[in-house]
């Protein structure tokens, strides 16, 4: 995966963020899927007044690009940030994401500086991942 579609994706993420609704939390998170054929997928957190009905951002782009027909998703984008520091997936998007790529790269964009904090994978966020063929079933 190149710098400069790694950049727009950055990019991408940032200006969904400024889209998301948070009127709860004041929370906002941009995030975009990038497929195996460099295809770019945005999505931003939807609060609702039921919190358990809220949607991440890391979901929403991930369902935009099952619904496009995309499945082979190669890395995700998150901009957000929480005390100066950027944000990573919570756990539900963490076993939302392993079922599609547990390699899946994971890049962590600061929304304040615009500048990506770190990079990491699902594997390494999400080690012992719940699947049907876990050896511990």
């Amino acid at each position: 995966m190149n710098k400069e579609l790694i950049q727009k994706a950055v990019a991408t993420a940032l200006k969904a963020r400024k889209n998301a609704y948070a009127p709860y939390s004041g929370f906002m998170v941009g995030a975009t899927v990038i497929t195996k054929k460099g295809r770019i997928f945005s999505g931003v957190n939807v609060e609702n007044s039921s919190f358990g009905a809220t949607v991440c951002a890391e979901r929403v782009a991930l369902f935009s690009a099952i619904t496009a027909g995309q499945d082979d998703i190669a890395a995700v984008v998150v901009a957000a940030s929480l005390d100066g520091h950027a944000v990573s997936p919570c756990g539900i998007c963490r076993q939302t994401l392993a079922d599609f790529n547990p390699a899946m790269r994971v890049i962590l964009v600061n929304a304040e500086s615009g500048k990506i904090e770190k990079e990491t994978t699902i594997a390494a966020l999400l080690p012992d991942r719940f699947t049907f063929d876990s050896p511990n079933l």
